[in-house]
């Protein structure tokens, strides 16, 4: 899952020399909560819709209203950027990219190319239609939690019981966070599954895994085990 496939390629950028005001507007324009800024077409700095709220808010107690508007006007964006922004390449998987963000605690970062040129940003909200796109949740099914012995096969005999009963399964996770050596837990997600099979589908399950939880998205029904 590469950047350059789920980041937003129309980059909406704003100039050094701009004003306060202007960066504003174009933040409020397209629903937006970084801008790029660039100085002669290079990137300089990065300008977010918190640091806007921060720089009008700085002085506002002092401030009246028609000396606010003044203000936004004059202070340039150069004066409250951030400059040598942190950036990503396109072929940087969303993974690293989440672990980027997370790391240095932004909500985003442009997406840069190996000549400097910006190709994209890309935000935790790209992040998340990953997630969703991931795991399948928008389109509902069951999803069931297992705690599997980490040896070969250990999934495909979890898996064939499922296809025993129709299931068609969309999306497995596997992580060995919390949990003792040995195992690790596994997320499946299945469609087509009967409702009416559901009870027998958990006894059978249960006879070859551990059931930590199975949540089904279409009757918002959840049972933890």
């Amino acid at each position: 899952m590469l950047v350059k496939y789920w980041m937003s390629k129309e980059v909406v950028t704003v100039d050094a020399d701009d004003s306060m005001q202007d960066a504003l507007k174009l933040i409020k324009q397209h629903q937006i909560r970084m801008l790029p800024v660039l100085r002669n077409g290079k990137l300089v700095g990065i300008v977010t819709d918190r640091d806007l709220k921060r720089a009008s808010a700085s002085d506002a107690t002092t401030l009246d209203v028609h000396e606010l508007l003044y203000l936004v006007t004059k202070i340039k964006v150069q004066n409250i950027m951030t400059p040598e922004p942190i950036t990503v390449p396109p072929d940087f998987t969303v993974e690293e990219t989440a672990e980027v963000l997370l790391k240095n605690r932004i909500s985003g970062v442009p997406v840069v190319d190996h000549d400097g040129k910006i190709v994209g940003t890309i935000t935790q909200s790209d992040l998340f239609r990953v997630m969703i796109s991931l795991t399948g949740v928008g389109k509902r099914g069951i999803q069931f939690a297992f705690q599997l012995a980490d040896r070969p096969g250990s999934i495909r005999e979890v898996a064939d019981v499922i296809r025993q009963y129709g299931g068609r399964m969309v999306s497995i996770l596997t992580t060995y966070d919390g949990v003792p050596d040995g195992y690790r837990k596994v997320y499946i997600r299945m469609y087509d599954i009967e409702r009416t099979k559901l009870p027998e589908l958990k006894e059978a399950l249960r006879k070859i895994a551990t059931l930590l939880y199975m949540v089904d998205h279409r009757e918002n029904r959840r049972e933890i085990f």
